[in-house]
């Protein structure tokens, strides 16, 4: 099969899947109207019966209500929990962010009607950028605004700043520049300061205030906003519960003293925190300690009440815009704001008719229930609109679902018939591909001449449908004539057949166990503890996979392969496998092992009662005792250096460390620089502040030059392995006169021609290697080949280390322990997945070119569960921000690198275990070199060559045939079972008997080209198959859910996960 038809059927699947997915979100993600309309002056709100502007006592310079206050100054410190400001002179005791704002409490105590706190909760998601734009345009973030955190554009909407801007007043800013980003050329005058280096303290907030004092002193101002970072960015780097924080709630208490000080009598002070944070310092979702935050005012008069007419004039006006408000709850809601308008208004009437100075107990209880009223009519409108802006498409839901299941089922059929699919690419891929396009344009036509607007959604869409209607009819016609064909040759020859429901036993368990984890993501419960469920049936399906080789008893006694080896091993007795039996104990138990001790790497969840964080998940940087600091530190390095050695020493095992290619050298010399790199970038940043005092601009420079240093080496081992990936070492030995090949008459024009030939060169070259010379024997030269049976896997393995070293140094130090763990159960799983094929293919050979669905469902568990055991979880709080500034430590000017760098973040396990299936498709182009070549350049300065390989096929061989010879990656669930054949426990005897050794392990997939491109097509159908089922169990849920009351906090960041 050609290895384009390949790559193309497993692109065109993912398009497949991308266009129901897309579908799908047009009708799922919360939709918002923006409304950029302008408020003015001459719009009043205030109803007619209230009187005019002299009436309400308005001033000519007022807008719309009397101003209070000539000046405000606005203080926002960035994740100030409620908690951290209030003060309990009780406390003896207190914790780092307790009792530290003691200005708050002495100001409430001693001056109530000047000073007030109130617990301020904010709208999640509770991420910077989202709360910011919340304050000011009075709107709710939704869900899907959390992706723009990193690169704000500006605001669009009616906000406050550009009311203050409309109406002549100087505002002056300082602080976090994503205001800059929000409200640009908006203000008087502006200091922003950089704020996305999280583990920099003090420079926005030193920068305020020197600033801050002689603004406040001065005339040039009319609204002061400054936004401090350093209560934010110590809660990432450390967490509430650190000394830092305590160091940076009292510089707040000591500014905030200072400031009341200089404040004059028509200023309003006015503190908040945007949002809290968790115990681990984190913020973005909807838990308790997010949303809470706290808000102080201050002034000299007495504080005022937000009236509910500027809400009713919203609600107009948002309903004229969207059009899609409820009619009857509207009527409903106009007439509840004009009651409540006509009741105070004769409240107010009947205050300016009596002659009581203090009013009577009816007009009391006339007015509480006035305020019951304007209560109600405030919460039931912000419940209006947010079911507005929740507004769903039943109508593409269900048509995305409907693609997504079509192209499961897509995958699943192409993957059951990948053996025979080359004489089948036509009806079932080209076919697809041409009635798919053509559909796709046919729709882009009538839209254009119909004058709709262009979606390219919608035409992506029509482009699936063509393709999926092709696909179909064609395979079940094909099926239906194969059926009527089999009938008649039973019929006519009275066979008798095994019944096919048989076959579909082998599918029975594997996906069944995917079965169960798809119905368990319809359980809240379930998803929640998804690390434990997913770590249960993993080891479930692994052990079943163990004890059925008991059962079949293949761990006793087998038949040796009849396909590799000579017939006079056919004959042989049953061979005991001992050794085998031992191995899968050995690595079984590993393999579960690593599963238990990969649950200490586990992030809380808040559902999750009585739950303590992980210790792992905290940097070094927030360990205060020195001891606990560098032993862990040393754990760190250790599992570091664990890591690469056991890498190391695969490639030596198989022999692929003895050449002197370049990729061989980086292989040396370049992973142990990188951990050189890695461990100095962990001890600059473990080391507390104090101790790089004099040092401080040094170090700013080490941790960006030191991560760039690891991306470029990565990025340059990259490119070695896509200009020359062969890790085979040549070295000439002593023979018989017998050639190596036999000359081969004729010319050698294709490939074709040559696939005999490379395993012919590679069994003599073993039969060299094991020959016992005599004194008296006929030497002449040869060539040994070393790590040619792991040239495809040792290229795979080289990309993935080379990943891991990446993913490692987005996470913290102490997260490498977890990855080595994730190494060693990837690495058991592999030796188990290889020794069971090597043992239950027996007499089927054939099966060595097809990965079961026990082996792809299992790899797929073990992406997941090690997505939990990297500290993360599918909830916003999780997300470990501070990848994003690895190296970049004065943030992105666009949020294409940060969300990259986060992405491979907190997809990490899933990059990784991906990686050696798809290497061979997207990771690189081709291997340049071929095993001919490298054995024309060994001897190209021996005399003996012609006798060694044969004139004809030295010298006729064309070059770019022969550039197409080792052309292919490979994913490790194929290549292991290959791999393991070296340590198969073949009786010696028999080996001398024969005078071959059989152990030809990769380079069998150079024999069978054919079968080696179906079994690449259909690992990867397998596997983008149980991914898309998971995504499409993922879709169902929040689809039937999407009115549950737990569905933003739970199925819905478990679909974007998915």
């Amino acid at each position: 099969m050609p290895r384009i038809v390949t790559v193309l059927s497993l692109c065109w699947s993912c398009l497949l899947f991308y266009a129901g997915l897309g579908l799908f979100l047009s009708g799922f993600l919360l939709v918002r109207v923006e409304l950029r309309s302008r408020s003015s002056c001459r719009e009043t709100p205030i109803p007619a019966a209230r009187g005019g502007l002299h009436e309400t006592g308005f001033s000519q310079d007022s807008c719309w209500m009397a101003r209070r206050f000539s000046r405000a100054v606005v203080l926002i410190i960035d994740a100030l929990r409620f908690d951290f400001a209030k003060y309990d002179p009780k406390n003896r005791n207190p914790k780092p962010f307790e009792n530290k704002l003691d200005v708050i409490y002495h100001n409430v105590v001693s001056k109530p009607e000047h000073a007030r706190l109130f617990q301020f909760r904010a709208d999640p998601p509770t991420t910077t950028m989202q709360r910011i734009k919340g304050m000011t345009t009075g709107t709710l973030p939704t869900f899907i605004d959390v992706g723009s955190n990193f690169a704000s554009s500006a605001i669009q909407e009616d906000n406050l700043i550009q009311q203050l801007v409309q109406n002549e007043k100087k505002v002056v800013f300082m602080g976090d520049d994503t205001w800059e980003g929000l409200f640009p050329k908006k203000f008087f005058k502006s200091f922003p300061f950089p704020s996305f280096n999280v583990k920099d303290l003090h420079t926005v907030d030193d920068g305020i205030l020197q600033h801050i004092y002689t603004t406040v002193e001065g005339n040039e101002w009319d609204v002061l906003i400054a936004h401090f970072l350093g209560v934010d960015h110590c809660g990432h780097r450390f967490g509430p519960y650190h000394p830092a924080m305590a160091e940076k709630l009292s510089q707040m208490n000591k500014m905030l003293r200072s400031l009341i000080g200089q404040l004059q009598n028509d200023t309003l002070l006015v503190v908040l925190g945007d949002h809290g944070m968790t115990s681990t310092g984190d913020h973005g979702g909807e838990s308790e300690a997010e949303v809470n935050a706290a808000l102080f005012i201050y002034s000299t008069t007495p504080l005022f009440e937000i009236k509910h007419v500027e809400v009713n004039r919203f609600l107009e006006s948002y309903s004229n815009a969207a059009k899609d408000l409820p009619v009857t709850k509207l009527k409903y809601l106009k007439e509840l704001f004009s009651s409540t308008v006509a009741e105070y208004n004769d409240l107010i009437t009947v205050i300016q008719k009596s002659e009581k100075i203090v009013p009577d107990q009816d007009f009391h209880a006339r007015f509480q229930n006035l305020l019951i009223a304007q209560q109600r009519y405030l919460r039931e409108t912000k419940e209006v609109c947010r079911e507005s802006w929740a507004r769903f498409n039943p109508a593409h839901m269900l048509y995305g679902i409907v693609l997504l299941a079509a192209t499961c089922i897509h995958c699943f059929l192409v993957s059951e018939i990948a053996s025979t699919f080359e004489s089948l690419y036509k009806q079932l891929l080209l076919y697809p591909v041409i009635w798919g396009l053509t559909a796709g344009l046919t729709v882009y036509i009538w839209m254009l001449i119909s004058g709709i607007t262009v979606e390219p959604l919608m035409i992506c869409c029509w482009v699936a449908i063509g393709s999926h209607v092709s696909f179909h009819w064609n395979f079940w016609r094909l099926e239906c004539k194969k059926h009527n064909l089999s009938n008649e040759l039973i019929q006519s020859s009275n066979i008798c057949i095994r019944p096919e429901w048989k076959s579909w036993l082998k599918f029975f368990i594997p996906l069944g166990i995917l079965l169960l984890r798809c119905l368990a993501m319809f359980s809240n419960s379930f998803v929640i503890t998804e690390g434990q469920v997913v770590s249960f049936l993993l080891k479930s399906l692994v052990t079943f996979t163990v004890l059925k080789l008991k059962w079949n008893g293949k761990l006793t006694s087998y038949g040796l392969n009849t396909s590799f080896v000579p017939d006079i091993q056919k004959t042989s007795g049953s061979v005991s496998h001992k050794r085998e039996s031992f191995y899968l104990i050995v690595f079984m138990v590993t393999f579960v092992v690593c599963i238990l001790f990969s649950s200490n790497f586990y992030h809380c969840r808040e559902e999750i009662a009585d739950c303590e964080p992980s210790p792992f998940l905290k940097p070094l940087s927030r360990i205060s005792n020195s001891q606990q600091k560098n032993f862990h530190y040393i754990l760190s390095v250790s599992s570091l250096g664990a890591l690469v050695y056991l890498i190391r020493r695969w490639f030596l095992h198989y022999g692929n460390l003895n050449s002197s290619h370049l990729v061989v050298f980086f292989i040396r010399l370049g992973f142990p620089f990188i951990v050189f790199c890695l461990c100095c970038y962990w001890a600059v940043n473990a080391a507390s502040e104090e101790s790089f005092i004099k040092l401080q601009d040094l170090t700013k420079k080490i941790v960006v030059i030191i991560p760039c240093i690891v991306f470029v080496l990565v990025i340059t081992g990259f490119l070695i392995v896509l200009w020359n990936p062969i890790t085979v070492f040549l070295k000439d030995n002593m023979e018989s006169d017998e050639a190596v090949a036999p000359p081969y008459k004729g010319c050698m024009e294709t490939e074709v021609d040559c696939l005999h030939v490379v395993p012919l060169i590679y069994r003599k070259m073993q039969k060299a290697m094991s020959v016992n010379f005599n004194d008296n024997q006929t030497k002449t030269r040869t060539v040994a080949a070393y790590g040619l049976g792991t040239v495809y896997s040792a290229a795979v393995i080289t990309v993935v280390a080379l990943l891991t070293l990446l993913l490692i140094m987005l996470h913290n130090e102490r997260m490498s322990l977890a990855f080595l763990l994730l190494f060693l159960e990837g690495f058991s799983f592999l030796e188990i997945h290889g020794t069971a094929r090597n043992l239950s293919l027996q007499s089927d050979n054939t099966g060595y070119f097809s990965v079961p669905w026990y082996a792809v469902t299992a790899w797929a568990f073990t992406a997941t569960q090690f997505f939990y055991a990297t500290g993360h979880q599918p909830i916003f709080p999780a997300i470990q921000w501070n990848a994003a500034f690895v190296g970049f430590i004065e943030g992105h000017s666009t949020n294409i690198l940060p969300a990259l760098l986060v992405g491979m973040n907190t997809f990490a396990s899933h990059i990784l275990f991906a990686a050696p299936l798809h290497t061979a498709l997207t990771c690189w182009q081709c291997f340049e070199l071929t095993v001919l070549q490298l054995f024309n350049n060994a001897i190209q300065n021996t005399k003996e060559k012609r006798k060694v390989f044969g004139y004809v096929l030295l010298n006729h061989i064309p070059a770019k045939d022969a550039k197409k010879q080792l052309r292919v990656g490979c994913p490790l669930l194929l290549l292991w079972p290959f791999v393991r054949e070296m340590k198969s426990s073949k009786s010696k005897n028999i080996k001398k008997e024969s005078g071959d050794d059989d152990q030809v392990m990769e380079m069998r997939l150079r024999e069978n080209p054919q079968m080696f491109s179906a079994a690449m097509l259909q690992l990867g159908m397998r596997y983008l198959f149980v991914y898309g089922v998971q995504l499409l169990a993922s879709v169902c849920t929040v689809a039937i859910l999407r009115r549950h009351l737990m569905v933003w906090k739970i199925f819905a960041p478990k679909y974007v996960e998915d």
